[in-house]
């Protein structure tokens, strides 16, 4: 989704490519971790002062229902944003330094199955979200048990 062409998907669906959209859309595709509301307008605001914090809102509502964005819900009970991927990735994230990746593989798809096959369950989407330890976490942490 990151090669998207936004421009072209909001004026097929009846929407205009704001210039207020267009600088959420660029800040979620130039961030590197995801992204609060609330950082996004920070992000927003170094630009244009007086970006209304409402404004974020209904553009990451609009680009959520667009399926182009997602909101994931990383166990801080804050919703974070990113560019929209295909399901099958998920993310881990380290307890210790907050970290979150995507991973791909088998497992969101042995999941659907699973849903389907043991309980008849038809799954839409799916947005898993794994918590623990981060290996460059462990093994400093490691060290610094060997160290005391």
């Amino acid at each position: 989704m990151r090669g998207v062409d936004v421009a072209h998907r909001l004026r097929g669906e009846g929407y205009r490519l704001t210039p207020q959209r267009q600088l959420i859309w660029d800040t979620l595709r130039r961030a590197s971790r995801h992204l609060t509301a609330e950082e996004i307008h920070d992000e927003v605001s170094k630009i244009v002062p007086d970006f209304n914090v409402a404004s974020v809102y209904r553009t990451l509502t609009l680009l959520s229902e667009l399926q182009l964005v997602k909101e994931i819900r990383l166990g801080d009970g804050k919703g974070h944003w990113e560019v929209a991927h295909p399901d099958d990735e998920f993310h881990l994230r380290c307890r210790m330094c907050g970290s979150v990746t995507h991973h791909t593989g088998g497992l969101v798809e042995q999941i659907r199955v699973h849903l389907s096959d043991g309980h008849g369950f038809t799954t839409e989407s799916v947005d898993l979200v794994v918590h623990g330890i981060c290996a460059d976490c462990h093994d400093g942490s490691a060290a610094h048990e060997a160290d005391r």
